[in-house]
């Protein structure tokens, strides 16, 4: 690891004495001035309601943290001497934590004591702590080592910004045999850095998958039939710089790894983010581990938010230190171009890409149907609507996580399912894993997979496994079968246009397999329509709501909600729209409840954008009773807000069908095209290929 940033330099020297507070002090005026000996480092908020303030304060030289809105920067002071440069330059500020006091996390306290008191845990690799990133890769080695007929390891094309090699492994039956169209199952983690638990459950799949080859009849059933790629890290260097800055320090005692920690934890525990340094440059050797991410801001673009897909709309930020900065263009970083080369390389039928946090499985898409896409048409519900909320319920059955849209959490545009499903046509999914934090502590890690309380047995293990059954069964994707020559090789290709928000990249789908003895194929493909360009359909609200409350609120305490209560007495109402709004760009959140008979509540809706977006949630055909509107503070100082619940009639509208897509089949010997047909193949349809030429030529 490189040399401490400055924040965690300064943790490391810091006496931990005083008590940590959490929270906006509303004084309206500067604390007093405090002697050096007496001063404790802080994490203050700055009032710079101009931009020629923040030009003013970036001229102090302090330590500017990249958490900022239009009227405020976040920065830390860490001497009294910082602390009078503000006061003298005739800056205001609150203070949001009093004291970075140094402490061994509570999550690394309680990992270490788990450690030391066990020595296997139930997890089938028997792992009893986080992986850095040499035990990902060591892993991946040992078992291609174990079972080298099942396992072989790849090699994604593109290094990352720091020189490092992406690695994933491939396991199946006969692995080592040419690809012969088997379905291909896809799962991923650590697009995020700071999600360890990510990448955790990705390898434990893996692990479950070999070791229970030739034991279990399910297992050894699936992986005769199927090929899987996992790729546990598929961002490296953030990783990196993640576990090894949490691993020394990680401020989660302040809030059990909520805002406060998340915000206030010095260097790269919670960095979001990639190691690109500036856009179209590398970083210099070192440079990205100096380069402090608190709360995922900062350096580096969010790979999660430059895949290709309607890349630069909603959702996706254009500031570079923003969390969900979308990078210079669609595929600009080499992360993002490894898994769009192996989608399109291989006929990944279903995919799934693990995240944290919320105990989520999200579908496409990633913005609400009605909203206007490039075309001028709403993005609409996916083609597959039914079928991927089928399957998304019967995992979610599984791991106790809500089934729901992407755009339900919040708006995105540039991920990866979203761009996999819209381009391919191929199943996928965000798994939201763990409930309240990032890197909960790893017995946490060990309930998510293995399951918990009434879901003990299931967990995301059966959920993963549900998921590779579902890239198995043809019924939910194509296949194309016939005769060709023994040996021949078929090449599948199609060239097509991607929208993105702006404009559209040029994007190729080119997969081949090799014919078997026999002379027959069955390949397990995605349909030869993409459902980008297939119908859509979506709500077209009413001018006007049938009837709207709204509820005005005052100051919430960062981390505290206010609930409102909302009573629908209408019956066949189509929409309940609520929308939250405040006078600050800073970030409130807004989740929406039914109340049962028993006074429980169920949460029917949400919306968690980010930092200055405002908060709308939609609950479909909402049943009569009561409903609650919780108003989460969860990084603001505003000063008041308001909610409003409309009832609304709809209707359903369709944007049509706009083509219909061919592959190129093509049929080789050593490198020469014997014969080459289009093939037209929609989901859930066996197409006969005749190739009658290239047996003729052969």
């Amino acid at each position: 690891m490189g040399r401490l940033s400055r924040p965690v330099r300064a943790a490391l020297t810091a006496v931990a004495a005083a008590a940590v507070v959490v929270g906006v002090i509303d004084t309206g005026q500067p604390p007093a001035q405090a002697s050096t000996s007496d001063f404790a480092v802080q994490l203050v908020t700055v009032d710079t309601p101009t931009r020629a303030d923040k030009e003013r304060l970036q001229r102090l030289g302090l330590d500017l943290t990249e958490h900022a809105g239009h009227d405020f920067v976040e920065v830390v002071l860490h001497s009294a001497t910082d602390a009078d440069l503000l006061r003298q330059a005739g800056f205001t500020w609150d203070v949001r934590i009093a004291n970075l006091a140094l402490r061994t996390a509570k999550v690394n306290q309680i990992n270490e004591t788990f450690a030391a008191s066990t020595a296997t845990s139930k997890l089938p690799s028997g792992r009893t702590s986080y992986r850095t990133l040499a035990d990902y890769n060591a892993d991946m080695a040992a078992l291609a080592e174990q079972r080298p007929n099942i396992v072989k390891q790849f090699e994604l094309p593109h290094k990352t910004l720091e020189g490092k090699t992406v690695r994933g492994i491939e396991i199946g039956g006969d692995v080592h045999e040419a690809e012969d169209g088997k379905p291909v199952f896809a799962i991923m983690g650590l697009h995020h850095a700071r999600e360890w638990p990510s990448g955790e459950l990705t390898m434990e799949f893996a692990y479950d998958l070999v070791t229970n080859y030739g034991k279990s009849e399910r297992i050894t059933n699936l992986l005769d039939e199927a090929r899987v790629l996992v790729i546990p890290v598929t961002n490296p260097d953030g990783f990196e710089k993640s576990i090894n800055d949490g691993l020394l320090l990680d401020l989660r005692e302040l809030d059990d790894g909520g805002t406060v920690s998340i915000l206030g934890t010095p260097g790269n525990a919670y960095k979001r983010k990639n190691c690109r340094m500036a856009d179209g440059q590398e970083p210099l050797a070192g440079e990205c581990a100096l380069a402090s991410s608190n709360g995922g801001f900062g350096v580096g673009i969010d790979t999660n938010r430059n895949y290709g897909g309607l890349w630069g709309g909603p959702g996706a930020s254009s500031t570079f230190a923003e969390a969900t900065y979308r990078g210079a263009g669609p595929f600009s970083e080499p992360e993002t171009q490894n898994i769009r080369e192996l989608v399109s390389s291989r006929q990944v039928t279903t995919l799934i890409t693990n995240h944290t946090f919320s105990n989520l499985v999200l579908r496409p898409n990633g913005v609400k149907p009605d909203t206007i896409g490039p075309d001028g048409e709403p993005v609409g519900q996916p083609h597959d609507e039914e079928a991927l909320k089928a399957l998304g319920a019967e995992m979610a059955a599984q791991n106790g996580y809500q089934n729901i849209h992407g755009w339900e959490l919040y708006d995105t545009t540039g991920t990866t399912e979203d761009w996999s499903y819209n381009t391919t046509g191929g199943f996928g999914y965000t798994f939201e894993i763990g409930e309240h934090e990032f890197h909960p502590p790893y017995p946490d890690v060990i309930d998510e997979y293995l399951g918990a309380g009434e879901y003990e047995g299931k967990g995301n293990r059966e959920a993963f496994l549900i998921a590779l059954e579902n890239a198995v069964n043809a019924a939910n994707h194509s296949v194309i079968a016939g005769k060709a020559p023994a040996g021949a090789t078929l090449r599948l290709t199609k060239s097509f246009a991607t929208p993105t928000w702006e404009s559209s990249i040029s994007d190729t789908i080119e997969t081949t397999m090799r014919v078997g003895e026999n002379g027959k194929f069955r390949w397990h493909v995605n349909p030869s329509t993409r459902p980008v360009v297939m119908d859509r359909q979506y709500e077209a609200l009413a001018e006007e709501p049938i009837r709207s409350e709204t509820f005005t609120g005052g100051l919430i305490a960062p981390g505290d909600h206010v609930d409102h209560e909302f009573r629908v007495t209408e019956s066949d109402v189509d929409i309940l729209e609520v929308k939250l709004d405040w006078p600050t760009p800073d970030d409130m959140d807004l989740k929406v409840f039914y109340r049962e008979q028993d006074g429980s509540l169920t949460e029917v809706a949400k919306s968690e954008q980010f930092v200055a977006t405002k908060e709308r949630a939609l609950v479909q055909h909402p049943e009569q009773g009561d409903y609650v509107f919780r108003v989460t503070n969860f990084a603001s100082a505003t000063p008041s807000y308001t909610v409003t619940g409309s009832l609304y009639d709809s209707d359903t509208n369709t944007v049509p069908r706009q083509l219909i897509e061919n592959y190129t089949l093509s049929c080789e010997k050593d490198g020469q095209v014997l014969e080459q047909i289009p093939v037209v193949v929609d989901r859930g349809e066996e197409v006969k290929a005749k190739l009658r030429r290239c047996a003729s030529r052969w």
